[in-house]
């Protein structure tokens, strides 16, 4: 059985370059198009790991990783930050929010499934 990635990200673009990378990689991917959608995903089925970007309407990305990590299912699920960002002021405040880790966009797929292969052993 495929591991399940949670790809949340408000540009369409984004969200569909991102998909077709993981799932050219074997990974079945759910999808939100910010984090109120992403909840929906966040319905007790087996999510392997959580890609999000960090500015989205409605629900950002720390919300969105705040709410995961107070979830008991999702509590130790992976959870990778996609974004533009890289101010250290950003990435303190999403690792204290519970994120695994950092990828800046524009991503390139290799160090995209490197950091995935790192986080889901």
């Amino acid at each position: 059985m495929s591991k399940k990635i949670l790809v949340v990200d408000d540009s369409d673009s984004i969200r569909e370059l991102v998909s077709v990378t993981l799932q050219d990689e074997g990974y079945t991917v759910v999808a939100g198009k910010d984090g109120i959608d992403a909840k929906k995903q966040l319905n007790g089925q087996s999510i392997d790991l959580v890609i999000t970007d960090l500015h989205m309407p409605n629900m950002d990305g720390i919300e969105l990783i705040k709410h995961i990590r107070g979830t008991e299912a999702y509590k130790t699920t992976p959870i990778l930050l996609l974004t533009t960002e890289s101010q250290t002021v950003k990435k303190k405040l999403a690792k204290e929010a519970g994120a695994t880790g950092w990828i800046i966009k524009p991503f390139v797929p290799d160090k995209l499934k490197a950091a995935i292969r790192k986080v889901m052993r």
